[in-house]
Order: structure tokens, then sequence, then C-alpha cells
């Protein structure tokens, strides 16, 4: 279907030229029919040598079933070696004895607002921590941040509650060495 031109006087330039030619063709691959070389030559130091991705030796590359313009084409090499595919490599897996450590500590430092005495739970977080960076070191698993912060505000958590625990210590000591008629308010 042709569309009338633009009024404007406006035309297509590539219509009136007539056929275009196509692009030079490549001196480097055989012509279509041609025979593969099947020794190597200096140009081409691979033509000889078996491949997934070449056509046939010494015969028709459609023969085996490749059909023009499909993947492989004869001629076609692979990869270089040694490049990576696409994306990123899998991580490792998670150690979960590394992610326990993390959450029991942050309980044990939650539980510092329980007078300060939930803190010892912090002791378990540190120790699981601890347990799970050899686990990690022996088994090449992911997870070394998750254990480290497990240790860190494990032990931090528990040297907390050891300080909450003497302040009530002192605290209820000294209540109890109070004389008891300091605290009457009373006058006669």
């Amino acid at each position: 279907m042709t569309y009338p031109p633009p009024s404007g006087g406006w035309h297509d330039p590539s219509a009136a030229a007539g056929p275009q030619s196509s692009p030079p063709a490549d001196p480097t691959l055989p012509m279509a029919g041609a025979p593969i070389p099947s020794q190597p030559t200096a140009a081409d130091p691979y033509a000889g040598a078996a491949s997934p991705y070449s056509a046939p030796a010494g015969g028709d590359p459609y023969a085996a079933g490749y059909a023009p313009g499909a993947y492989p084409q004869p001629g076609a090499y692979p990869p270089p070696a040694g490049y990576p595919g696409y994306g990123y490599p899998p991580a490792p897996k998670q150690n979960g004895l590394a992610i326990a450590a993390m959450i029991v500590s942050i309980i044990g430092a939650l539980g510092l607002c329980g007078y300060g005495l939930g803190g010892y739970i912090g002791v378990v977080g540190a120790i699981l921590g601890h347990v799970s960076r050899k686990q990690i070191r022996e088994r090449g698993e992911g997870g070394e941040g998750f254990a480290t912060a497990g240790i860190i505000v494990g032990w931090i958590a528990t040297a907390l509650a050891v300080l909450a625990t003497i302040a009530i210590v002192i605290f209820i000591v000294w209540a109890a060495n109070q004389d008891p008629s300091s605290f009457d308010s009373t006058t006669d």
C-alpha cells in the first residue's frame, strides 16, 4: 500500500534513488557454496579445530541441520575461555548459627530494659557467635558479619547486665542499712 505524497512538495529521497546496493562482502568469509577449508591458515588458526560452533569439516555447512541464519553459524567460534558468564556468582550459604547469634544478642540488648537483668541473654548470643565463626571458617559459609555482630552486641549486653546487677545490689544493701526512723515523716 502506498500513501499519496504529502502536500508541500516533499518526497522521499530514498524512493527516487531506486534499489539500494548491498554492503561489500567480507573477503575473509567463504562465498556461498564454496568448500570450507579443512586446513588452518595463518589468518585463521582455529579453522581445523573441532568445535560445536563450526560447520562439519569438508562438507556442506547446512548438512548437520543448521538453518541459515541460526546460531551456531558456520565459522563462528565459542567465547574465549576464562571469561565468566553473565551476572554474579552465587552467594555462599549463610550460616544459620550466625544469624541466631545476632538475633539472640539483640534480644539480650533489648532485655537491658528490664532492670538490666535481661542482658544476661547476651552471653548466649556471644557464645553462639564464636561457635558460628569457627563453623564459617571450616565450611566456607557466609555470615561472618552476623557472627561478629552477635559477638559484639552479646558481650556489650552482658557487660551492661553485670553493671546493672552490681548497681541493684549496691542499692539494696544501701537501702537495708538505712535507719528506719529517718523515713518516718510523722512528728508528734
